[in-house]
């Protein structure tokens, strides 16, 4: 099964009213800017979407709304996070019905599985669907590792095309090269570790700071394209501290606040989570002002990057 997924993916940001209802329409002119600022994809209903805060409805009506929004300009995906397998399997063919390109799997919820449980989801939910998925391996954040040993014994499933690799260990990256050679895609998911994931062989990010900085993503991938390596680092180093703010339990908040600084959308969150207060809402506040100060700018006709002073 052919993929294309390579280059910028945001985890797109799931707009909500002041009553925490969900806002479509917000949503989608976030979506529209971030095609605008040429991300090659984009990914709905990720951690950063708050998958697991809203409910089956409300998922497939904003794909849906996405899906015809995009009209193919780029590809479509949608997070599948379920407390179950049957469920996972439920939504992914819904998804499929509603015109998604793909899935970014993850394990069932809640229930930690063990390396057999966490293969037997996968299987599961590829033989539903007819859509390539990119496998999403996050033990930080889920407390199940889908090892280079996974992977390899998942390759006989075509439908298995991506990784979306967000361990946190980027000797990943060479682990599942060399056990697996060229058999998957892989993405950089997590922000603040790209341009060491990208030097080693990985062909794609799934970044959630791209929300607010779309056309800085987009920059730091052109220039690692080009080779650029020098200006590359010099626009990494200005991003990494708000590429921490990805790799944080609160990154939805801490995103959503970056979102509002650079003029999209809102910063309401569905409870558990809260808002950002006090000290902690300073802190971040001053990391993405000080950023914004300083950002990136094209400043030769030869198209070179220079941090703003």
């Amino acid at each position: 099964m052919a993929n294309l997924w390579t280059g910028v993916y945001p985890a797109v940001t799931t707009q909500f009213r002041d009553d925490e209802s969900m806002d479509v329409e917000a949503t989608l002119s976030h979506v529209s800017a971030l095609l605008d600022a040429g991300v090659h994809g984009i990914i709905m209903l990720g951690t950063v979407g708050e998958n697991c805060s809203l409910d089956r409805q409300e998922k497939v009506d904003l794909l849906k709304a996405t899906v015809e929004l995009v009209g193919g300009r780029v590809p479509v995906l949608t997070g599948v996070a379920e407390y179950t397998t049957s469920m996972a399997c439920a939504y992914s063919q819904t998804a499929q019905e509603v015109g998604a390109d793909g899935l970014m799997l993850l394990p069932a919820m809640v229930y930690k599985s063990d390396a057999k449980e966490t293969i037997a989801h996968f299987r599961t939910v590829a033989s539903a669907i007819d859509l390539p998925i990119m496998c999403y391996n996050n033990p930080i954040s889920y407390s199940i590792d889908i090892t280079p040993e996974m992977f390899d014994e998942m390759s006989d499933e075509p439908k298995f095309v991506a990784i979306k690799e967000s361990s946190e260990n980027t000797r990943r990256i060479t682990d599942i090269r060399n056990r697996c050679g060229d058999r998957y895609t892989l993405l950089c998911g997590v922000d603040d570790l790209v341009l060491e994931s990208l030097i080693l062989g990985a062909e794609g990010w799934v970044s959630g700071l791209v929300n607010a900085f779309p056309a800085e993503n987009r920059l730091l991938w052109d220039l690692v394209q080009a080779g650029r390596w020098e200006e590359a680092l010099l626009v990494y180093q200005w991003y990494t501290p708000l590429l921490h703010l990805d790799t944080h339990p609160k990154l939805v908040q801490y995103i959503k606040l970056a979102n509002v600084e650079c003029g999209y959308g809102s910063e309401v969150v569905r409870a558990p989570r809260l808002p950002l207060v006090g000290a902690e809402r300073a802190a971040i506040l001053k990391i993405i002002r000080d950023a914004i100060e300083t950002r990136p700018t094209t400043v030769s006709s030869r198209g070179d990057a220079a941090l703003a002073r």
